[in-house]
């Protein structure tokens, strides 16, 4: 009888063991399908070479986003401080000439200003009619235009990005889901375990083309104001150079008044 016991205690226990082969088996396709760092450097490592690309896209534009950021900060501020030292002789000097010497050996926005003026001034021949003051008008508004567009370079990369960066994320978020549903079908399982890694790789994509397209925006924005500043100032230099222009012709047509006295 013990005999017997025993045969049927070993059936039972090698039946029980067959029975739960099938799902210790799932739990380890399960398990060996998660990967092994949820951080997002190792989610970057596992994802998608799509994926990949897309991600490495945008870190690169989120790069170029606060390399324009520096550069024009810079830029804008030392042509602005310049530009308010210049309108500051223009202030203090009473004739065009003597702007014009202090000037001579500048580069910058207000510099050129007072040097077309003078170049004017000189092709005119003393003629300070009303057509000269015309003629000066137009050589300003000419190196203001052409000033601010150079200020301005570089800045529509920003407002590119800050457009395109969450679309080409959530390219790669699309792409990345298509990817962990086929491996679903793959794997014949729904466990949520197995489902989650894939689909927050293909969501990271999605949070690098925000983390690069909002900056971008903010910074552009910031930026504009900063070259509307300086476009402004740049505004009251030419007022600045026509008003000497004006008093240097009613100066003139007072002396040649007195001489035909």
């Amino acid at each position: 009888m013990s005999q017997r016991w025993l045969g049927r205690s070993i059936g039972m226990a090698a039946s029980a063991g067959l029975g739960m082969l099938p799902g210790a088996s799932l739990a380890a396709a399960d398990a060996a399908l998660l990967p092994r760092n949820l951080s997002p450097w190792g989610m970057f490592e596992s994802a998608d070479i799509v994926v990949k690309a897309v991600m490495v896209g945008l870190a690169f534009a989120s790069l170029v986003t606060w390399t324009v950021w520096l550069a024009k900060t810079v830029e804008i501020r030392r042509k602005t401080a310049l530009a308010r030292q210049r309108i500051g002789l223009l202030e203090r000097d009473t004739q065009l000439a003597e702007v014009e010497q202090a000037s001579r050996d500048g580069n910058d926005a207000v510099a050129q200003i007072v040097q077309s003026a003078s170049r004017e001034a000189a092709l005119s021949g003393g003629m300070f009619d009303d057509g000269f003051k015309e003629r000066i008008a137009l050589r300003l508004e000419r190196v203001e235009a052409a000033m601010s567009r150079q200020i301005a370079r570089g800045t529509g990369v920003l407002a590119t990005i800050g457009a395109t960066a969450p679309f080409v994320g959530l390219f790669g978020t699309v792409w990345g889901i298509m990817n962990a549903f086929i491996g679903i079908s793959e794997a014949h399982t729904t466990n949520l375990a197995v489902v989650a890694p894939g689909i927050a790789e293909a969501l990271l994509a999605t949070a690098l083309g925000l983390v690069a397209a909002i900056p971008a925006v903010v910074i552009y924005n910031h930026l504009t104001r900063s070259i509307a500043s300086y476009r402004a100032l740049l505004g009251d230099a030419s007022v600045m150079v026509m008003l000497l222009v004006s008093r240097e012709g009613d100066r003139s047509l007072f002396r040649l008044a007195r001489a035909a006295e």
